[in-house]
């Protein structure tokens, strides 16, 4: 008689985590209705071959060779990205809300690190810290008074989203140096195409296909030469970066080579690329090599990754470099609670996308606040990533606590706190079935000389181990697709 029973449907047993918005079941476990049809499909499989599905997902990625590195392994080994079949949904309604949101804020930064390489106007008049931004570890001196080729600092953009428990979305940081993660974004995609394709096709989902193509087309237009005349590369530190992959994949994808700081030179403060055919010109970088060890004759004097006179062709305008260097200044957590004043100052508008509440240690009375509430707060380094450099006070032991209270207390510009929010959570597909799991979101924004265009969904990060919130691939996180459904 059992083998009479239907088969168990995918989401037969799912709770969502109270205290927590759940991106695709209401609370009382009844889907959203912008997520019903996707949840209604995906239910129809079953469970049994939900699995099967899997398991071909799976041996896509270790075919494709889909894989990142994380630095802290000792076995030194890439590792397939994890991904979960279970897309995240996002309302056309909602998206069109975020992507006029994200375009605001890139086009405030943009203006911000014009300024501050330039006439430096929104410090003397006090809207920012002058000691906050040229004290901080991403802000080159050595490129005041530089200005990138046609004005763009920012040319790829990845911006860290949570949603918090009421379903309001905030900017979690900004990512305007060489932000990773998309080519993940057009793979996971492509891997749902072939593992779910009636599915994907009843679900109406926006395209991200054409990422390659728009960002070919942003970067050829910055370029110092004429109009689609322009020679452009990936530059990459090569095999051993744990974004080497993606580096690969982009630069297949847009068409252009793929080289290291061995396969260019300087002349006459112009860049050339080593060719059988002889030395090329070369206008554009896009460039996946952090600041410090792109050119020793200016920053770092031992690197071997970088391009010896690169920055003077960068000042002479004959080389446009994305991102431009000296964005780091941006990235910096502390600035980051100034960013909604940039668009006030800048733009004359007040910011669409809201913030967490953060705590700039520098300052003496948050710097208090920190010290005696460090056990309810997330503490950040300001200038770490990845996970890195963070204390989740809720769940650090007594010892942490401590270590992380003597840490800010010695170096207090180096940290920012935060309320700890509980992140909204996705079904995600786990060892005992379907349960909730924390998600963010990094949507991507590229800019060009007279376009942004914002890659519809981005990068959904989750936190597959059972109550952590930390999303991060290099701390036990994985990934999923992200499904902006087009306007029924």
């Amino acid at each position: 008689m059992a083998d009479l029973l239907p088969p168990p449907e995918l989401f037969d047993h799912y709770s969502p985590l109270a205290g927590a918005f759940d991106e695709c079941f209401q609370a009382d476990g009844t889907p959203r209705p912008e997520a019903q049809r996707v949840i209604e499909l995906l239910n129809g499989l079953g469970e049994r071959e939900f699995r099967a599905r899997r398991k071909l997902a799976d041996a896509t990625f270790l075919r494709e060779g889909i894989t990142f590195s994380v630095y802290s392994d000792q076995q030194g080994a890439e590792r397939i990205f994890p991904f979960d079949l279970i897309p995240r949904v996002i309302p056309a309604s909602d998206w069109g809300r975020l992507r006029q949101g994200l375009l605001q804020r890139i086009q405030a930064l943009n203006e911000f690190l014009m300024d501050i390489y330039g006439e430096q106007r929104i410090l003397k008049e006090g809207q920012v810290p002058a000691n906050l931004v040229l004290g901080a570890k991403g802000y080159l001196p050595e490129m005041h008074g530089v200005r990138p080729p046609r004005g763009v600092y920012i040319h790829i953009a990845g911006i860290d989203l949570i949603r918090g428990p009421a379903g309001e979305i905030l900017v979690l940081e900004d990512n305007v140096r060489t932000p990773s993660g998309v080519s993940y974004v057009i793979e996971n995609r492509m891997v749902m195409k072939k593992v779910f394709p009636r599915v994907f096709a009843r679900a109406r989902v926006m395209p991200v296909d054409e990422y390659p193509v728009r960002l070919r087309q942003a970067l050829d237009s910055v370029g110092p030469a004429p109009d689609d005349q322009d020679s452009t590369v990936v530059l990459t530190p090569g095999p051993y970066n744990s974004a080497y992959f993606e580096h690969t994949f982009l630069a297949r994808r847009m068409g252009v080579p793929l080289v290291q700081g061995s396969d260019l030179f300087v002349d006459d403060d112009c860049v050339w690329a080593k060719t059988t055919r002889g030395p090329q010109r070369i206008d554009v970088i896009y460039r996946r090599i952090d600041d410090a060890f792109l050119d020793p004759e200016v920053f770092r004097k031992d690197s071997a990754l970088g391009v010896p006179g690169l920055v003077r062709a960068y000042k002479a305008g004959n080389v446009a470099l994305a991102n431009a260097i000296g964005n780091g200044v941006a990235d910096d957590k502390a600035i980051y609670p100034f960013v909604p004043d940039m668009i006030r100052f800048y733009l004359s508008e007040e910011p669409l996308l809201q913030q967490v509440r953060t705590y700039v240690c520098m300052r003496d009375d948050d710097l208090k606040y920190v010290l005696d509430h460090m056990s309810e707060l997330v503490v950040k380094a300001v200038d770490e990533a990845g996970g890195y450099g963070m204390l989740i006070g809720p769940q650090a032991s007594a010892s942490e606590l401590e270590e992380f209270h003597a840490r800010v207390k010695a170096k207090p510009r180096s940290y920012i706190a935060q309320p700890r929010i509980e992140l909204s959570t996705c079904p995600t597909w786990t060892k005992g079935g379907v349960a909730p799991r924390r998600v963010d979101l990094r949507p991507y924004v590229v800019s060009g000389r007279n376009e942004r265009w914002v890659l519809p969904g981005g990068l959904t990060r989750v936190a597959l181990i059972e109550g952590s919130y930390v999303v991060n691939s290099s701390q036990g996180g994985g990934s999923k697709d992200t499904w902006v459904l087009e306007n029924s």
